[in-house]
């Protein structure tokens, strides 16, 4: 089974974190969960997002996420594949220039990356979505498209996924299902 690195920072989406974890580990899979900062045995806020009506989601505190190993230790020679939760976490992992460095040595090596909600924002910052078909939270939709992505439109539940090569990006929670199904495909994982 595959050796996978879980980029995550402070106010991940909690959805967007536990339950890939989980499915990830269900399969067999080992997860290492990092995060800028912080060694095995730290943990990061997460934030639950909600789509109650409004014309954005709603945020609430989520529950504390345990970091498994050193983020100071990290690297894509050492690991399968990469998976990036979304939430407001990658607003400031997107301008960490280690985060980027980590994450163009998985793009160059050309290891399958599941990014989804904001997190393909790091794939922008990365310059690693060029000619690349996207999807992510629609507010993500610019950078993504000045990073030379294509767009590809979420359902309107915003649960469906699209993978490009090793590339799975998805645009919420509500496609963790679809969006993992995907990424265990494209790690050729075999499922019933």
């Amino acid at each position: 089974m595959s050796k996978i690195l879980m980029l995550v920072g402070d106010f991940v989406e909690d959805y967007e974190a536990m339950v890939p974890l989980q499915i990830l580990q269900m399969v067999g899979h080992t997860v290492d969960i990092v995060c800028p900062d912080k060694v095995a045995g730290d943990s990061v806020a997460t934030a639950i997002h909600d789509f109650e009506g409004q014309q954005t989601y709603s945020e609430k505190r989520g529950h504390n996420f345990p970091v498994t190993a050193a983020f100071a230790e990290a690297k894509a020679d050492d690991y399968d594949a990469l998976v990036l939760p979304g939430g407001r976490s990658p607003e400031y992992l997107a301008i960490d220039s280690r985060v980027i460095e980590l994450v163009q040595q998985f793009a160059a090596a050309d290891k399958p990356i599941a990014a989804t909600c904001h997190a393909p924002l790091i794939l922008a910052a990365a310059k690693v979505v060029e000619g690349k078909r996207c999807q992510a939270y629609p507010t993500v939709r610019p950078e993504l498209e000045a990073a030379g992505a294509t767009w590809d439109t979420p359902s309107a539940g915003l649960d469906s996924a699209i993978t490009d090569g090793k590339l799975v990006t998805a645009p919420a929670w509500p496609a963790n299902a679809n969006w993992m199904r995907a990424f265990l495909e494209v790690l050729g994982t075999k499922i019933s």
